[in-house]
């Protein structure tokens, strides 16, 4: 893991899908948090010790949806870079300075995206 490491939280309410995620980050040398919801990535979010450079979420999460956690993370952090994932990435309609990633993506596509994102 490189001293400078960008960190990414990943918030997805499927463990598997989660998981996965995180591991193609952590082998693209990121540093990265996971939370299950939207309450969860609140928190870490919200313990301004935790260094994060993009939070990267599901769009359908259950309770808050994506769109409504990527709100209220910019309420905590203004210029947090945020990276909507969904199977329905042609159809949603997300915030203008936020990202989509379609799913399924493969590994470079994450890659390109993530970088482009926090240059």
């Amino acid at each position: 893991m490189s001293a400078n490491a960008s960190t990414i939280l990943v918030v997805e309410d499927d463990d598997i899908v989660r998981m996965l995620i995180v591991d193609v980050l952590e082998e693209l040398e990121f540093e990265v948090l996971g939370a299950n919801d939207g309450e969860s990535a609140l928190a870490i979010l919200g313990n301004l010790n935790n260094h994060i450079d993009l939070m990267m979420t599901d769009k359908g999460l259950p309770g808050m949806d994506g769109i409504e956690l990527a709100n209220k993370a910019r309420e905590l952090r203004p210029a947090l870079p945020i990276l909507f994932a969904s199977g329905y990435a042609e159809t949603i309609e997300v915030p203008g300075d936020m990202h989509v990633i379609g799913k399924p993506f493969s590994i470079d596509q994450l890659r390109d995206k993530v970088k482009s994102m926090l240059e």
